[in-house]
């Protein structure tokens, strides 16, 4: 118990009004109402009214009655206030902070200070609700009582349930591969428009499948109080790569499926994991137990793994984190790892991913900064260089993490230990982090994983607060759905990473001559060896070759924009999957990066753009995840926009109505720039403005793309004195990117 403890029942209650339950994200009014109790509030007393650092509820405000947020404090005895928001001004995990001071005057018991939260007396449409769902969402009250500023909890705190709204998008997941003739099943959900499954589905779909699927019925139906809908028993038994369409009564498809890839027969398989998360009992919201039934029952991931802040992390609660992974995890169903995040400050080396083999493991903290009970505080490791000594000999594997913090891996790495580096969370997009690891000569795997706090593992969207990104997801490429099998691809980097959706990728090297291809870095010592003309992705290998030939197999969830072809740091080739030819009256631009490694990283975006001597037919925005952001076509001629990024991209689509004619004036802080129609074409033009890739960057795209599907061959050159690191990243149209993990290769 972080605050004081004495007398709770002596003061006073609070209580809100209306209770019950209320949509994600909608407006509303809330009246919290507290009564002082024995003691009273002392002048210069105080009360705080907190919620978690995960909620993104609308931030209150006591200047514009008329506007969003509007809120309102008043004592009934006439005492003066004074009245503060702060982000950031209580104990994590409840920050966000509505600070009410007495400045004048005091209260007895009985008197009341009434917060009238989305006060809609004088027009205001309320305060906006947190954009995800919590059964037990608190307006949690702290008293100072006493002019001391040492804070009591109430012994019972006012709570109302937020709820998901109607469906506002479909989704349907199928496994991204499977042998011919093996049983499969199709899941399916609504989404609200927070990104939050939806029980309020009541509508009939027919299916539509792009190969013949035995099994498979001509609808289905979504009933409402059902989260999900599930059909299993399919089988396809012929090789193919395939989708399945939801299609409504009118011929329009409202989803398209995940693409699938049957094979004859598959030595390894594609598992798909969110490898990094929390719940309430550290800084995220509803319990651990709702977290993996979250992941498995409306994510329907196969693997997750609880990643707690190890700080907050006490043994009981590290207990009960074991107990789950045992129960949860079901071979050919679900895996769990048993699971810690290292979060040590970013001068001892930043955030670090472990996961366990198996439970009863010690966990070493990088603090115990918000754990009371230090009789284990001898196990702590203050650096991540004390950290991956204490992991010497477990079996585990460990990967970088950036979040508030930011792994340097520069500071510390251990090659036995840290197999891999999260290029994308929630928090944003790094692919400095995997730059750094191959200026470093690491042979590290590429992951993507949520960090989300919101509750959402698999299918964390970011709501409206500082997360600017769609929580990322890992595939990894298994020899058997069981812990040991997911821990077996883990470490041999066999593995790639998207930005949450779900693909088919295959990378490989041919050799010209055997290579040798190493059971592990040999760089660790005491590594088989055998040779072979093939790789994949992760493998470590050693050539006399001059050039190899690099492939890239890949079926996508969206059309493909690019291919970034790598060779470690290096790009190699942009390839298009269209030409000139193709090119239409579709002009992207996009605006991206970020301000610098650390916590203040989110840059802003707020601008416009007028279409001068031309206008726009439509247009579309890109990764707009929060809905609270602008996104204004004016009159065919002016765009108005709000946006933010924390590493990754956002933007637009124009469809204009004239090919050549004109200009595009953008203005933002960061970048002005006006732009000739003529002058925009297949390659991108690039305005940048310092930061980490902070930059705008605007191109030319047909009207439709219709290249899901792309195979390339290259033969790329085998420099000798260093690794090369063959690997691509694909981005997709629709703001989506997907990593492959290296192949690497030394003369």
């Amino acid at each position: 118990m972080p605050h004081s403890t004495y007398l709770p029942h002596r003061m006073g209650e609070a209580e809100v009004s209306p209770t019950g339950s209320f949509e994600a994200g909608s407006f509303e009014e809330f009246t919290l109402t507290y009564t002082a109790g024995y003691f009273g509030i002392d002048d210069t007393g105080s009360i705080k009214i907190v919620h978690r650092f995960a909620s993104d509820m609308g931030r209150p405000q006591f200047d514009d009655p008329e506007a969003p947020n509007y809120t309102t404090v008043e004592a009934s005895n006439g005492a003066i206030l004074h009245v503060e928001y702060d982000m950031k001004r209580n104990i994590r995990p409840w920050d966000k902070t509505l600070y009410i001071k007495v400045v004048r005057g005091f209260l007895r018991a009985g008197d009341q200070i009434v917060v009238r939260f989305g006060d809609r007396r004088r027009g205001s449409p309320g305060i906006r609700i947190q954009t995800f769902c919590e059964q037990t969402f608190e307006f949690r009250v702290l008293v100072d009582a006493i002019a001391t500023y040492n804070y009591v909890e109430l012994p019972k705190q006012p709570e109302i349930a937020i709820v998901p709204g109607p469906p506002a998008k479909y989704k349907a997941v199928m496994p991204t591969g499977i042998s011919m003739g093996q049983s499969f099943k199709l899941r399916m959900k609504g989404e609200d428009r927070w990104g939050n499954p939806s029980d309020q589905c009541a509508v009939t779909f027919s299916l539509r499948a792009s190969a013949p699927v035995e099994g498979l019925p001509e609808s289905v139906t979504f009933k409402k109080g059902a989260f999900s809908v599930n059909i299993e028993g399919l089988r396809v038994n012929e090789p193919c790569d395939m989708t399945i369409d939801l299609v409504a009564d009118n011929g329009v498809v409202i989803c398209t499926s995940n693409p699938m890839r049957v094979t004859e027969s598959a030595i390894l398989l594609p598992y798909w994991g969110d490898l990094h998360g929390q719940s309430e009992e550290t800084i995220g919201t509803n319990s651990a137990r709702d977290f993996y039934e979250f992941a498995r029952d409306k994510a329907f991931l196969d693997i997750c793994v609880h990643q707690g802040n190890d700080f907050q992390i006490t043994t009981e609660f590290w207990e009960h984190l074991n107990k789950l992974s045992v129960e949860f995890t079901k071979d050919d169903q679900f895996v769990v790892f048993p699971g810690w995040e290292w979060s040590g400050n970013t001068g001892l080396g930043g955030d670090r991913n472990v996961l366990h083999m198996m439970e009863g493991r010690q966990i070493h903290r990088s603090s115990h900064a918000l754990v009371d009970d230090l009789s284990d505080v001898d196990t702590d490791s203050n650096s991540a260089a004390d950290l991956f000594e204490a992991l010497k000999g477990e079996d585990c594997t460990v990967f970088a993490h950036i979040g508030g913090r930011y792994a340097d891996i520069k500071m510390a790495h251990d090659d036995r230990l840290e197999r891999a580096v999260e290029v994308h969370s929630a928090w944003g997009t790094f692919e400095w982090l995997v730059e750094d690891a191959f200026e470093q000569g690491y042979r590290v795997g590429i992951v993507s994983n949520s960090d989300g706090h919101k509750g959402r593992p698999g299918a964390s969207h970011p709501g409206a607060t500082k997360f600017g990104s769609y929580g990322g997801l890992t595939c990894a490429l298994a020899p058997e759905f069981t812990r040991a099998g997911v821990m077996d691809a883990m470490k041999k980097r066999h593995h790639y990473g998207t930005t949450g959706n779900r693909v088919v990728l295959d990378t490989r090297v041919r050799f010209d001559n055997p290579a040798e291809h190493f059971s592990d870095d040999p760089n660790l010592g005491d590594v088989t060896s055998e040779m072979t003309d093939e790789a994949m992705m992760g493998d470590i290998l050693k050539s006399s070759d001059d050039e190899i030939t690099f492939t890239v197999d890949v079926h996508a969830s969206a059309p493909i924009e690019r291919i970034d072809i790598r060779n470690g740091a290096e790009t190699v080739e942009v390839f298009r999957p269209y030409n000139e030819a193709d090119l239409g009256t579709r002009v992207r631009v996009l605006w991206e990066g970020s301000e610098y490694r650390g916590r203040g990283r989110e840059t802003i975006w707020d601008g416009h753009a007028e279409f001068l001597g031309n206008s726009f037919a439509r247009v579309e925005p890109i990764n707009r995840f929060n809905q609270d952001k602008i996104f204004n076509p004016v009159d065919g001629r002016r765009l108005e926009w709000t946006a933010i990024t924390t590493g990754g991209f956002g933007g637009f689509d124009a469809w204009l109505q004239d090919e050549e004619e004109g200009s595009i004036d953008i203005k933002t802080d960061l970048v002005s720039e006006e732009i000739k129609v003529s002058d925009i074409g297949r390659d991108e033009l690039i305005f940048a403005n310092g930061g980490i890739d902070r930059r705008i960057r605007i191109f030319r795209l047909p009207n439709e793309n219709r290249h899901r599907a792309v195979k390339l061959e290259r033969r790329l050159k085998l420099n000798a004195g260093r690794d090369n690191a063959y690997y691509v990243r694909i981005t997709q149209e629709d703001g989506h990117f997907i990593w492959s993990s290296p192949v690497y290769v030394f003369k």
